[in-house]
């Protein structure tokens, strides 16, 4: 695990400010994390945080979710049921690009005498603005200043303000602003579109070896641009627009050109001394899957003609009444930790970032500010986005849900073909068709059925809106549950057990197992849900009922069914070790000696073959202590802290999803200097690089996974089948943590100090009762009657944290003794003969 227990930050570059990333010195060497981190978007569309002159640069970026290219996937030995049909985003043409040359010498960053710097992401006004004054190779000084945004309210729209000013001399002034298709054209000023290849990373993007985008529309019309593609085999369509004005009391004159990968609108300047030049762009982009590149871009056009109508000074407005609202909203305040406030709203941020304006749309990996895992949806978004949605936005998180709605009928296709009822969805896609080259950690991993299942169910608790599953939602826990009731079996011995087989679990460094713990625990919930929301229905909206009998042939014996095999699903559990096992073969192996393992072997996949890392007790993120948070209340406190002080001392954290969760179960059974040394560690994984890999793009989920560290870790906050209970855990240190959650419409502010927990209803309706529980005692908050509880204390307090010792050298059920090692090449000499020969 890699941990920021101190201020991973350089405050002289990266100066605390409680609402905004700002960035005080330029650098070099880091351009592909700074353009994570200063990325602007809005769910659709993302615009990365590349300079705007746009030459030097990691990745230059600018992403539509869902815009994707196909390409066949070749397996070098062919099987039935392999995924046939790689997906992976597309990088949409570059409407940032805004070239600046004084008296023809060009403003490149990198090579500049740059006298002063600054650039800010701001997270209340919803923009990224940039501030330097450029002393040019003539002696001459230049200050330009830009703000640039993806707006909120209209999510085809960007907006770019450039400001040029001559502080001390005249000066001829060129400015060039441009599209550019960067993912088959050619920038003049870079050797091409594809990146600096790296060593084997499967975190990354596929890269193309053919044209993606063919050229369908090129037009200009005075300041306006329209550039129009369709993708060569998904044949889906973009059209990217630019609407240019300019405001200067200089002399100029105005140019332009446009061909299939390139429109230039130039302006020359004949800039006086404190006269400044503001350019303002607004760009808009469409994409489709029928729909041809014309038509897209006369959506293009309307949507400039909107913006134009409003004007610059409104669009920036409502972006931050937009953004008002969000935070009053989502917002999560910790008094006395600037540093954690500072990246908590960052991390806040990038979750509106990554979810605002989805619009039935997925989530991505890495939302919309980079390219990471092709732009690829996986259960990330059920299990670390969802709750945060559900909790604090719950009409995005409906939409993110009907996403997975839309995409039943490819689920029951992708059933079929794996020999199952019901259906399965995808482990990655972005069409709906499995994109997972690796069934083993791909496939296999059946548990997205349960998890899409568990986000819809904790989506109802938290909203109550019944309606959206007798609309047809429904469908999808009845489909998931058919499919675990056709996967698993039974076996019969003194007592009827239901197993699940031939499956893997969230720790990809275990694959292809019997009786994985998560799944069976989460397939015992989608299969129990299931058969209660059919029986609900009946009782509670016959009409709707008969409507799900007639489209799905649902029956009483079937549902009856699911109920059984959820009440006899076998759940590992090991009477000597006192622990469940991940699965039923886990315990066989010998343990992977992480304690001495060097960090220049982490992560596993990087270093070592699945083979080895397969053969060890080991993992790459929490398994069965997920199972313990999002299942809590089936599992007793001796049975957690047992399971956590096991298996913590055996991840590795290889994966960004883990920390977040160890985090919250650290918490929960005492070992509270762990849980914020995890939390830290989730926190700052972008922030600080801590994987190594920021410059792919924000992770998203882990950005999910710290509002659930703050709200359920710390906070203590839980929701059982729509029974809300806290039972805080404040770290030592901390004066006061805030939040907010929406139930049942009805937004709930939570403060907790060391003392008490203090709930007020802020937003409801007038007549609005909220049932609570706190450390098992019932509370009622309704409104304008705000309720304080008093807290003895925050749990047991452990020191440290579980080790190997806790491990090695226990016996197994049959005797035999955990023994732990290293996987390396066996020597003929050890290291002291060797010594002693060269000696």
């Amino acid at each position: 695990m890699r941990f920021a227990d101190t201020d991973p930050l350089n405050r002289t570059r990266f100066p605390l400010d409680p609402w905004a990333l700002v960035e005080n010195e330029f650098g070099v060497d880091d351009m592909g994390r700074t353009e994570t981190l200063f990325s602007v978007g809005n769910g659709y569309l993302g615009l990365r945080g590349n300079i705007e002159e746009g030459r030097d640069g990691h990745m230059h970026g600018t992403f539509v979710n869902g815009f994707h290219e196909t390409w066949p996937i070749r397996h070098a030995e062919e099987a039935f049921g392999f995924a046939r049909v790689g997906q992976t985003i597309v990088n949409a043409p570059d409407a940032k690009i805004i070239r600046l040359y004084v008296d023809d010498e060009p403003l490149v960053i990198t090579e500049a005498e740059i006298m002063s710097y600054e650039r800010r992401l701001d997270f209340r006004l919803g923009a990224l603005s940039r501030r330097i004054e450029w002393r040019t190779p003539s002696g001459k000084r230049v200050l330009i200043t830009s703000r640039r945004m993806a707006s909120f309210t209209d999510r085809h729209l960007g907006v770019i303000d450039y400001e040029v000013e001559l502080l001390d001399a005249d000066a001829a002034v060129t400015i060039s602003s441009q599209i550019l298709n960067r993912q088959d054209g050619r920038d003049e000023y870079r050797s091409g579109v594809t990146e600096t290849p790296g060593a084997f990373d499967p975190r990354k993007a596929e890269m193309f070896t053919e044209r993606v985008l063919q050229p369908r529309v090129q037009r200009r019309d005075g300041g306006r641009y329209m550039l129009g593609y369709q993708c060569t085999n998904s044949k889906m369509t973009i059209a990217v627009g630019a609407l240019h004005s300019i405001e200067t009391e200089n002399e100029f004159t105005e140019t332009g050109s446009v061909d299939d990968d390139l429109a230039k609108h130039i302006y020359r300047v004949r800039a006086q001394k404190g006269v400044p030049i503001r350019l303002t762009k607004l760009i808009s982009y469409h994409t489709a899957r029928k729909v041809p590149a014309r038509e897209l871009v006369d959506r293009c056009d309307r949507t400039l003609d909107r913006g134009a109508e409003m004007g610059v000074a409104e669009l920036f407005e409502q972006q931050r009444a937009w953004l008002a609202d969000f935070w009053a909203r989502s917002d999560v305040e910790i008094d006395g930790q600037p540093e954690l406030q500072q990246a908590t709203r960052w991390n806040l941020f990038q979750l509106g970032q990554a979810t605002a304006r989805t619009d039935g749309g997925g989530v991505a990996a890495k939302g919309v500010s980079g390219s990471g895992y092709g732009g690829h949806y996986f259960w990330d978004s059920e299990i670390y986005v969802m709750p945060f949605l559900s909790y604090t936005a719950p009409i995005v998180a409906r939409n993110v849900l009907r996403f997975r709605q839309r995409m039943l009928n490819s689920a029951r296709d992708r059933a079929a073909e794996l020999n199952q009822r019901g259906a399965l969805f995808p482990w990655r896609t972005i069409n709906g068709l499995e994109s997972s080259a690796y069934y083993a950690a791909g496939t296999a991993q059946y548990h997205i059925d349960a998890d899409i299942s568990f986000a819809l169910c904790q989506y109802v608790a938290a909203t109550g809106d019944e309606d959206f599953l007798a609309r047809g939602a429904i469908d999808i826990l009845v489909e998931t549950a058919r499919m675990w009731e056709d996967l698993g079996f039974w076996r019969t011995n003194a007592d009827d057990v239901f197993h699940i087989h031939g499956v893997t679990g969230p720790d990809e460094y275990t694959t292809v197992v019997n009786d994985n713990l998560f799944t069976n625990v989460m397939a015992r919930a989608n299969l129990a849900a299931a058969a209660a929301a059919v029986d609900n229905l009946q009782v509670n909206d016959p009409e709707s009922h008969k409507k799900l009998i007639e489209r799905l042939g649902v029956t009483p014996a079937e549902v009856a069914s699911w109920r059984r095999a959820a009440a006899h699903m076998h759940i590992p559990f090991d009477a000597k070790l006192g622990v469940h096992p991940q699965d039923g073969a886990f315990l066989e192996k010998e343990l992977w000696d992480l304690e001495h393992t060097p960090d220049t072997s982490l992560p596993l996949l990087l270093h070592y073959h699945p083979l080895v890392i397969y053969r060890f007790q080991v993992l790459k993120q929490a398994d069965v202590v997920l199972a313990l948070f999002l299942q809590g209340d089936k599992f007793s406190t001796e049975e957690k802290l047992a399971d956590f002080e096991y298996y913590d001392p055996l991840t590795t954290g290889d994966s960004t999803l883990s920390a977040v969760v160890q985090s919250i179960i650290a918490a929960e059974v005492g070992y509270h200097e762990l849980a914020l040394r995890y939390f830290r560690s989730a926190l700052f994984v972008d922030l600080a690089d801590l994987h190594h890999n920021a410059a792919d793009g924000v992770h998203v989920a882990s950005t999910g996974g710290v509002w659930a560290g703050l709200v359920s870790g710390f906070g203590g906050f839980r929701d059982h089948n729509g029974r809300f209970t806290f039972d805080p855990r404040l770290p030592d240190g901390w004066d006061r943590l805030s939040f907010r959650v929406t139930l049942h419409g009805s937004r709930i502010r939570v403060d907790l100090t060391a003392g008490a927990i203090r709930f007020e209803i802020e937003v409801g309706e007038a007549d609005a009762a909220v049932p609570l529980q706190v450390r098992g005692e019932p509370v009622l908050v309704t409104a304008f009657a705000p309720v304080t509880v008093a807290l003895d204390g925050h749990g047991a307090r452990r020191v440290g944290a579980p080790t190997m010792q806790n491990v090695r050298g226990a016996r197994r059920a049959d005797g035999t003794l955990l023994t732990a090692s290293i996987p390396t090449l066996s020597l003929d000499v050890d290291e002291a003969e060797a010594a002693a020969v060269f000696d």
